[in-house]
């Protein structure tokens, strides 16, 4: 991994400058690209056929607008040596060989299409002419009788690469190796990425007061993230009031009142990179309640950083959280997602997943060069009032560096009487 500095954490600006050193895109597409290869290699496959939009992104350096966001409408194919193959939709392809013309041309960036998920009946055979262009690809590279990794494919896809006599196995596991360790910069686009959120954190601090709504502080985050620069607002979590506990996951249009503990996550894209990033404020006044909540959180999330660090493994900072039944669940797949640590990149979910649920059995080492999301959650004495943290983090050779730097050592109250 390229060497990246323990003492600090570069946000730099998002235009590109002669005069300072930022993000280098074409080092940025030669390493995702060299990893995926790696890791054929290592997990013995001949090609990664690739449906799922951010292993798209990651492989290729190509995308098309969030409007085909999994949609299965475009594919790509890597081989152990070479160039990418990307099959687009329609004009696309065109578009992706001027766009980068060193990396494609009509050899390797073609339409294609597979059905538009069922739209175009089967009887028309385009899933038969995909797969025919694939095993034609595979045989040129010389791979044509070896294992084919497949991430997430239309199930009449697969049936049809099976038919074709392909070796087809899981190529999801593949991938995720390949991006659980992030190159310089990727850590820098990731830490852009939460700057952005740092700036809509102090908007909606501002912005909490009785009468607004929870959906009011989704629009203003969406307009505010776009306005910097992001590509695509992937979620807001807006919760508030009675709705803090359990979890809904969903925001509403519940009007906010004087004394709501409310929390947010503020899930975007900056230049192929996400956040998930959570904040809990109270409106107003704060309970001995709310901020013992808080408290609780705080504590189980500052004991979770405390362990990351490479070598480490999973197991070890599961334990530190409470078990499911301590905090009113049933079981650990029942609370899952509330005390929890999950790998972030060019997808929300990557390698590490941490939590009692997976981590306890089949830990995970932490490595260097991982960058992870870490979320607490604590259901307040009252019944209805809850505290949500989440620290996103880049570990280092010996420990790691928090990049979400919006504070959250105290129950701020916003808008305070």
């Amino acid at each position: 991994m390229d060497e990246f500095p323990v003492a600090t954490s570069p946000a730099p600006g998002v235009m590109a400058v002669d005069w300072e050193n930022r993000v280098d895109f074409e080092r940025l597409r030669r390493y995702r690209l060299d990893r995926v290869q790696q890791m054929l290699a290592a997990h013995d496959l001949g090609a990664v056929l690739l449906f799922e939009t951010s292993n798209i992104r990651y492989a290729t350096a190509t995308q098309i607008g969030y409007w085909a966001f999994n949609k299965g409408e475009r594919w790509a194919l890597v081989t152990r040596e070479g160039r990418p193959r990307v099959w687009d939709f329609g004009s696309a392809a065109k578009a992706h060989r001027l766009q980068l013309p060193h990396m494609y041309d009509t050899t390797n960036s073609i339409g294609g299409n597979t059905g538009l998920q069922g739209a175009i009946g089967p009887e028309t055979g385009l899933h038969d002419r995909a797969v025919r262009e694939i095993k034609a690809a595979l045989e040129d590279d010389g791979v044509g009788d070896e294992r084919l990794g497949v991430d997430l494919a239309e199930t009449g896809v697969f049936l049809a690469l099976q038919s074709a006599g392909l070796r087809v196995v899981d190529g999801q596991q593949a991938m995720m190796r390949a991006r659980e360790i992030k190159s310089v910069d990727e850590l820098t686009l990731l830490t852009q990425a939460a700057a952005m959120v740092d700036g809509v954190y102090q908007d909606i601090f501002e912005m909490l007061k009785p009468g607004i709504r929870e959906s009011d502080v989704v629009g203003m985050a969406h307009q505010r993230l776009f306005g910097m620069g992001s590509e695509f607002v992937e979620a807001i979590n807006s919760i508030a009031g009675e709705r803090c506990s359990p979890h809904p996951h969903v925001f509403s249009d519940r009007i906010i009142r004087p004394g709501d503990q409310a929390y947010f996550d503020i899930i975007h894209v900056f230049n192929g990179y996400r956040t998930c990033y959570y904040r809990t404020f109270v409106v107003g006044r704060a309970t001995q309640a709310q901020r013992d909540a808080f408290a609780r959180s705080r504590e189980w999330m500052d004991a979770a950083i405390a362990l990351v660090k490479p070598g480490a493994t999973t197991d070890q900072i599961a334990r530190v959280w409470p078990k499911a039944e301590e905090f009113g669940f049933a079981d650990e797949m029942d609370a899952f997602g509330l005390q929890f640590g999950h790998g972030v990149g060019v997808g929300l979910h990557e390698r590490p997943i941490i939590s009692r649920l997976n981590s306890l059995d089949t830990p995970v080492e932490i490595k260097e060069g991982m960058f992870f999301a870490l979320e607490t959650y604590a259901p307040a004495a009252d019944g209805h009032s809850a505290a949500r943290i989440e620290e996103e983090l880049i570990v280092t050779s010996d420990g790691c560096k928090v990049v979400t730097l919006f504070p959250c050592e105290e129950l701020m109250v916003a808008n305070e009487y």
